[in-house]
């Protein structure tokens, strides 16, 4: 799917790298996890001079996840998209947004991301950003401390058992044109024909 903005708001928003410490509060009091996800890279969507929107990248918090996408061989290369927060959600700030910072990540990267279907999310901006979809998780119990935290955080207090609903996976290469063609040829999941149903988001 081409995503194409307008002049107006290529020349008025700008997209940059952020430090850890100005993402807390937007996905703490914004996002609708309100939990710190791993982050080794964020980003923020400014309007002039106005923060009005972030995206984060971090290790994914499965180790077996990394493997399982590319391979062993890949595996260092894997990050996960795991939080986008925008304030007032504009049309085309998100596509805006992400597509931008995947161009500032370090390469070459393969990047996964989830819409998750308990939220009606189909993943409409990773489609707008040609990210190709390869199935969906089945929903799981994961074992969390009490904060909330998944239990590898919490290896002597597994009390709270927590639903994780089923999610749309998407991955997105990035590198260079030989770069690309290794990872795909690694994927080991099977890329699907259709993106999954356009719901609410």
């Amino acid at each position: 799917m081409f995503v194409g903005w307008s002049n107006q708001m290529q020349s008025e928003y700008e997209v940059v790298q952020i430090p850890y410490s100005a993402t807390k509060d937007w996905i703490l009091n914004i996002h609708y996890a309100k939990r710190m996800p791993s982050i080794s890279f964020a980003y923020g969507l400014y309007h002039y001079d106005e923060m009005v929107g972030m995206v984060s990248y971090g290790t994914p918090a499965s180790p077996s996840l990394c493997k399982g996408i590319c391979g062993e061989e890949h595996k260092h290369n894997v990050i996960e998209l795991n939080r986008l927060v925008l304030k007032d959600n504009l049309p085309n700030q998100a596509s805006f947004l992400v597509s931008r910072s995947l161009k500032l990540l370090p390469k070459p990267r393969v990047v996964v991301s989830y819409a998750d279907t308990a939220q009606d999310h189909a993943g409409i901006i990773y489609q707008a950003c040609n990210f190709l979809f390869t199935g969906t998780t089945k929903a799981r119990t994961d074992i969390a401390g009490k904060d909330g935290r998944h239990s590898r955080h919490h290896l002597g207090d597994r009390q709270n058992r927590i639903n994780r609903s089923a999610k749309h996976r998407y991955v997105y290469f990035i590198g260079s044109k030989k770069d690309k063609k290794t990872l795909r040829n690694a994927l080991r999941y099977t890329i699907e024909d259709t993106y999954p149903k356009l719901y609410q988001e």
